[in-house]
């Protein structure tokens, strides 16, 4: 409040009851800001004020990575099944290592925040890119392997590495800087990295998929067939090279369509709670760095049981049970005392635990129900569908301002809702990859409309697909 009114009104003998505080005239702070260095010595805020008039701008700079995230997500598929995975891949690499040097030297709040949207497109369009690739050129042992230690145990060995960094880098310019140039040690990979075998024999570049196969046989010291591809099959699949696909194939059949919008549910309800309990980690009681550190390690067991889970039982019973241990703990949380603290957190890390596990079994469940031809863009529609999750997410962290509970019971419930919608998917353990549409599996308890005589044989062959050839590397 401005100090002239205040005295006015002592002045005038009245007393704090007596005046509607609403209506007293109010100015900014004259002689500017000062702020605590004791956990951080300088971060965005400190650096161009974002408080009093401007504190939106701090949870909205997170909000724009994920704008960024989610444009990424909506192109990425499309880029990658047009120009392959190995392009995509390091394209978007060197995209979002080149805009986070940059923003390094951001000049004001608006600087920063547009490059931040760069760089959150360029971050998921790899992460993409390399989960699409892997699934495709590894088996099918090793396949489960790399979706779930390979890829989800490093994100988490990066994770715990980020409050060990910001422990002793507190300054945001520095921080940033150290967390950008190890993006240069991925350059050599692009000559050790192949392209996809699957996805030049959907383009109908059989030569250079043949090669690749050959060589990966020759390291694995196996003896290729004389006769990889088929020359009968090569002429059936040559007939078909020349169709393009696009994003309206995901809702071409009423088959792929239910998949999709369960699919989109399944990873907007399953982010909403993994970015919401991240988020809402400096809130909980104790050390910031700590807690922050603690949410990350316990990605490690879940993504060590989400491999475990897939590669003993089917998909869809291992990511329910994973969604209802997260959702039940975290409508759990409300009962326990406010003065045990410590259970609390305990809860709020095993609702993490599942959900983090659940998020893990999503990415290798989604890239197996969708076929070849449109598998990268229908992994990219739903990581798209997470990342509205993800930006609603900061949202719902905020609810605890008016009830700490609320945040639990509006994550727990969806969480819980999610494992229901799971259970009517298909089941793709133990199936091989399907290549074509009329190859993807069934919904569950999906039941077509009679077929009228000119349409009922294309619904058997949906039904029952004849598979031309199975590739298996």
């Amino acid at each position: 409040y401005r100090p002239a009114a205040i005295a006015n009104l002592s002045a005038l003998g009245l007393r704090p009851g007596d005046v509607e505080l609403g209506a007293l005239e109010q100015e900014p702070c004259l002689d500017g800001w000062e702020y605590s260095r004791e956990v951080y010595r300088s971060t965005i805020v400190t650096e161009w004020n974002l408080v009093c008039d401007n504190d939106w701008k701090g949870p909205l700079s997170t909000s724009l990575f994920f704008v960024g995230v989610l444009l990424g997500s909506f192109v990425s598929g499309q880029l990658s099944d047009k120009f392959g995975r190995k392009n995509v891949l390091f394209a978007t690499l060197a995209m979002q290592t080149g805009f986070s040097f940059v923003q390094v030297f951001s000049t004001s709040w608006e600087m920063f925040s547009v490059f931040f949207v760069l760089v959150g497109m360029g971050q998921i369009s790899n992460y993409v890119a390399a989960f699409v690739l892997g699934t495709e050129i590894l088996g099918k042992s090793i396949r489960v392997l790399f979706c779930t230690l390979g890829v989800c145990i490093f994100y988490a060995f990066g994770y715990m590495l980020l409050p060990l960094f910001a422990y002793f880098i507190r300054d945001w310019r520095m921080l940033l800087l150290a967390l950008t140039l190890p993006g240069l040690l991925c350059i050599p990979l692009w000559w050790i990295i192949p392209e996809s075998p699957r996805w030049l024999i959907s383009q109908g570049r059989f030569q250079e998929a043949e090669d690749i196969i050959r060589k990966a046989a020759k390291i694995n010291g196996v003896t290729a067939p004389d006769v990889i591809f088929d020359p009968t099959e090569l002429q059936d699949l040559n007939s078909q090279k020349q169709q393009t696909y696009t994003i309206l194939d995901l809702v071409k059949t009423r088959n792929i369509l239910t998949i999709t919008i369960m699919s989109v549910i399944l990873w907007m309800i399953i982010s909403v709670g993994y970015f919401g309990l991240s988020l809402d980690t400096p809130n909980l009681h104790g050390d910031v760095y700590l807690n922050c550190f603690l949410s990350a390690v316990i990605e490690v067991p879940a993504y060590i049981i989400s491999w475990l889970l897939l590669r003993n039982l089917p998909r869809r019973y291992s990511m329910a049970a994973a969604l209802f241990l997260g959702g039940c703990v975290l409508l759990f949380i409300q009962l326990v005392p406010s003065h045990l603290r410590a259970i609390s957190v305990l809860l709020v890390m095993l609702g993490k635990f599942g959900i983090t596990s659940a998020f893990s079994m999503v990415y290798v469940y989604t890239a197996e129900l969708y076929p070849t031809v449109v598998r990268n863009m229908g992994v990219g529609a739903s990581s798209m569908a997470s990342r509205l999750g993800s930006i609603l997410s900061p949202y719902f962290a905020y609810l605890g301002a008016y009830d700490r509970f609320l945040p639990y019971i509006l994550m727990g419930s969806l969480t819980v809702l999610s494992g229901i919608l799971t259970l009517f998917l298909p089941e793709s353990y133990g199936m091989p990859l399907p290549d074509t549409i009329e190859q993807m599996l069934l919904v569950k308890g999906l039941e077509y409309r009679p077929a009228t005589s000119s349409t009922r044989e294309s619904k058997e062959e949906e039904e029952n697909p004849e598979i031309l050839k199975s590739t298996a590397f």
